[in-house]
């Protein structure tokens, strides 16, 4: 999954931006005014968007409004000061997908970004099953028919992305999703990532769950009974 922060704080965008690299897993783009942050959402598939309202150049409500004017639903998650009813509804109204109070709990955010993420995606829990393949990401353990398989921090991004998407990803969105903005230059390592699924995930006797769709990308699915 890939994230966009617009936070002006440098050190608490420097936190967040750690704690959502490091316990999630996420990939990471950071942007400290309003108007690099609107160039970057509008550029970017981002998997969700945490973003303060008091930011310099643009403020982060005219953000919003600029994103959603756009058609662009990305799920964002707003970061403010405010605490009355009538900001809360203004914001809600405004497009933002939920909200939180300043000083949070960066473990509060973490599990409120996934929800959001989640969410956006189709999917109520967060375990997500395909056939006898379960991931789970609260523990971000993978098990098939029950044994728990063993799979690197990149493997595991690999498989949750195509398991929360369910149809074909392109090579370049999986990529644009696994990476920050310079993704391009890890475009040459995804095949190996792929191959290390499949001789973790399809070993031998049990049925083919990832797929190559030529010319268009991958595909997790259920065998056809």
């Amino acid at each position: 999954m890939r994230v966009l922060i617009v936070e002006d704080e440098e050190r608490l965008a420097r936190n967040i931006e750690e704690g959502v690299a490091r316990v999630a897993g996420f990939a990471v783009d950071v942007a400290h005014d309003g108007e690099d942050g609107l160039h970057l959402a509008m550029s970017n598939e981002y998997d969700a968007i945490i973003l303060d309202l008091m930011l310099p150049q643009l403020s982060g409500k005219a953000l919003l409004a600029s994103l959603r004017s756009a058609g662009r639903r990305t799920p964002v998650l707003v970061l403010t000061a405010v605490e009355d009813k009538k900001s809360t509804i203004e914001l809600l109204n405004a497009g933002a997908d939920d909200f939180l109070s300043k000083p949070f709990d960066l473990g509060e955010l973490l599990a409120r970004l996934k929800a959001l993420i989640r969410r956006a995606q189709g999917h109520a829990t967060a375990r997500l099953v395909t056939a006898d393949l379960e991931l789970d990401m609260n523990t971000r353990t993978v098990k098939r028919n029950g044994a728990v398989i063993d799979v690197t921090p990149m493997q595991y991004r690999v498989l949750e992305y195509l398991m929360a998407r369910t149809a074909v990803v392109s090579k370049t969105e999986l990529l644009e999703h696994l990476y920050d903005y310079n993704w391009e230059k890890f475009s040459n390592v995804l095949e190996v990532f792929i191959s290390g699924l499949r001789r973790k995930i399809d070993r031998e006797g049990l049925p083919k769950l990832i797929h190559t769709v030529r010319g268009h990308g991958y595909v997790i699915r259920a065998p056809e009974r």
